[in-house]
């Protein structure tokens, strides 16, 4: 009885036992996250789709992204592992610069968790917006521009504004500005409403075709002709999107500057040597988190028959 027992479970041990082993190999190629060994190390899949996300890839094209962001990290690697080789990980500028990138790497981790807590725009608040911003949206513009952007100078903007105001063209404005000796750079080109600092947006809305200004704003001094404009309205359904995660942008921005007043105010901050006089100096801009806050922009393309935009207003 007991060497029949022995024949019968034998071949059933060695079925469990190979199964065992098929599974456990199946699960190890499934799960299996390496992309590639170089030498002793390895780059995961994890690392490349990390990449891959930060880089806002197109999805038609990310197969073809994902081995070109591989081979730079080939690169990467073979370079880190000759450096550590070389005990350039101990030199101070490399300690140094390690320690800053963590610095920031944290800072920022912690200002996009700000970002990240605060509550979504709704649809209520993007209609508001769209409403209140025809020139963005229904009433958006193309604009052909010719621009001369002007160094400002004490006493310069009036002279300028009468200037501008009588001139025929841009080339009238450049020889009164050469007499003067006051620099300035020419541009022209094609900007979207969007691509232009609302300050300005309005004014350049209210000119006619070949009028001539001289405008200030958005920190600037400019003349500016409009040469032609083209009319490219944008519906409420295409803009909300782009209007939430604008207003979301800056909800964010907002609550990472009061968050950091709130620090410096309880923080014992304390300015020594060369920089003893800087405690009445504005703070320096908190770092960013990936979320910034940017003008809303439409998925409409500028008109193919306008000229592509050099430089606009800035």
């Amino acid at each position: 009885m007991k060497p029949h027992f022995r024949v019968c479970v034998a071949p059933l041990l060695l079925a469990v036992a190979v199964a065992a082993g098929c599974g456990k190999t199946e699960d190890k190629k499934a799960s299996t996250q390496v992309a590639a060994r170089v030498n002793s190390d390895e780059i995961t899949v994890y690392q490349i789709n990390g990449i891959l996300a930060r880089e806002n890839v197109n999805p038609e094209i990310a197969t073809q992204a994902k081995r070109q962001i591989l081979e730079r990290l080939i690169d990467q690697q073979l370079a880190k592992q000759q450096a550590i080789e070389k005990k350039l990980d101990r030199s101070p500028n490399t300690v140094q610069a390690l320690e800053a990138a963590k610095n920031d790497i944290l800072a920022r981790s912690y200002l996009e968790q700000i970002s990240l807590a605060q509550s979504k725009p709704t649809t209520d608040e993007a209609r508001k917006y769209y409403a209140e911003h025809p020139e963005l949206f229904a009433q958006r513009r193309l604009f052909n521009l010719e621009e001369i952007a002007v160094q400002p100078a004490a006493g310069l903007s009036a002279p300028l504004k009468e200037q501008a105001s009588k001139a025929r063209s841009l080339q009238e404005i450049s020889e009164w500005l050469k007499s003067k000796q006051v620099k300035f750079a020419e541009n022209r080109g094609v900007r979207a409403a969007e691509q232009i600092p609302l300050e300005l947006l309005p004014k350049l809305q209210a000119m006619k075709s070949g009028e001539i200004q001289a405008i200030e704003g958005g920190g600037g001094l400019y003349v500016v002709r409009v040469v032609a404009t083209v009319s490219s309205p944008v519906d409420e359904a295409t803009a909300a999107p782009r209007i939430q995660q604008f207003l979301f942008n800056q909800r964010a921005a907002a609550a990472i500057a009061s968050e950091m007043k709130q620090l410096r105010e309880k923080a014992k901050i304390e300015y020594v040597g060369e920089f003893a006089g800087a405690a009445s100096a504005a703070p320096a801009a908190a770092p960013r988190p990936a979320t910034t806050a940017e003008p809303p922009k439409p998925d409409q393309a500028p008109a193919p028959n306008l000229e592509k935009g050099i430089r606009g207003l800035r």
